[in-house]
């Protein structure tokens, strides 16, 4: 059967492993094999596109494919032998603290350079670096939280209480209009970017993709339930500092006043978000299961590893005069 649903399309693909997965959705081909996705380059466009087209079966899907894929065994192996190409590389690069309060400690000192995207935009940032930056967060703010919700099931006491104190927020409190995926879209719609839930997967870098993935990877898996905790921590007690910084550049910019008011509620949520994380979440978790302490780390420092990468892209690219996009004109 297929899904009516209207969801995204697929994507374009961008080499063997990604040509394989998008023939195994159109039910063409079969999926890439396991040896394949072991040499392929671990945060490169082919592998990061293929791996992200497999874990899109968990969400929404894709237009025109068949929603009982997301449990096809064949597909299900190709997926884990990319999780595992993944996973064993951000293991090996990740430079990690020797404790969860050291990495912590970290993420409440704000850098002494100011050299970050959230900085490169408040104090010279142009339209057209926002617009794209925007269009490139889409992947993950247009599904905000979804990835993180995996792990509810996961926790229980107060990690759990905690947790879902978050995501009750993330999601609106209750009330649609709030919903943080609905406050992007409309920054979007404000910033005239396509609204559309994947619309800008074809355009978005491998490094972005990674970001998301990430994500996905960690809340899926109940043996990695520590990482995503250190990977939510290190996103909610960052947050309300960086998001203040994006909302001095839309109004720097003039890119509208749902493109202000959506970094104005993370500045405000996430302040109070970071003290629940910190003192719940990951108190609650280590309380009930310190043999995770580890993976809590692990989870903060490889955020902030392929979120360094991402930076590095984008602004090697904006210096230049370059778009980080790939074969998209949103200027």
């Amino acid at each position: 059967m297929t899904d009516d649903r209207p969801g995204p399309g697929l994507p374009s693909e961008r080499g063997p492993l990604s040509a394989a997965v998008l023939a195994r959705l159109r039910g063409t081909g079969p999926p890439p094999s396991a040896e394949a996705a072991r040499r392929a380059a671990p945060y490169g466009d082919d592998l990061q596109l293929a791996l992200y087209c497999c874990y899109e079966l968990h969400y929404r899907g894709f237009e025109g494919v068949d929603p009982d894929l997301e449990w096809d065994p064949d597909l299900l192996r190709a997926r884990a032998a990319l999780e595992d190409r993944f996973l064993t590389a951000l293991r090996a690069d990740t430079p990690v603290h020797d404790s969860v309060e050291a990495a912590v400690k970290e993420l409440l000192v704000e850098p002494a350079d100011g050299t970050g995207v959230s900085h490169c935009l408040r104090d010279e940032g142009e339209l057209w670096q926002v617009r794209e930056y925007v269009a490139q967060r889409s992947l993950y703010h247009l599904k905000e939280a979804d990835p993180h919700a995996w792990v509810l099931p996961r926790l229980w006491g107060r990690a759990k209480a905690g947790m879902a104190a978050v995501e009750f927020d993330e999601y609106g409190g209750g009330r649609a209009e709030r919903v943080h995926a609905r406050l992007f879209a409309d920054m979007m719609a404000d910033l005239g970017l396509d609204t559309t839930y994947g619309g800008y997967l074809d355009a978005a870098c491998a490094e972005l993709l990674a970001t998301v993935n990430m994500m996905s990877l960690f809340g899926l898996h109940r043996a990695l339930r520590g990482a995503l905790v250190g990977h939510f921590a290190a996103v909610e007690i960052t947050s309300s500092p960086g998001s203040h910084r994006l909302a001095e550049a839309m109004r720097r910019t003039g890119a509208g006043p749902a493109a202000e008011f959506f970094y104005d509620e993370h500045v405000e949520a996430d302040a109070v978000h970071e003290q629940v994380v910190r003192h719940d979440v990951i108190g609650g978790l280590l309380a009930e299961e310190p043999h995770l302490a580890d993976d809590v780390v692990f989870g903060i420092d490889a955020t902030g590893h392929l979120e360094d990468r991402l930076a590095d892209r984008l602004l090697t690219a904006w210096h230049a005069g370059r778009s980080t996009l790939r074969n998209t004109d949103i200027s």
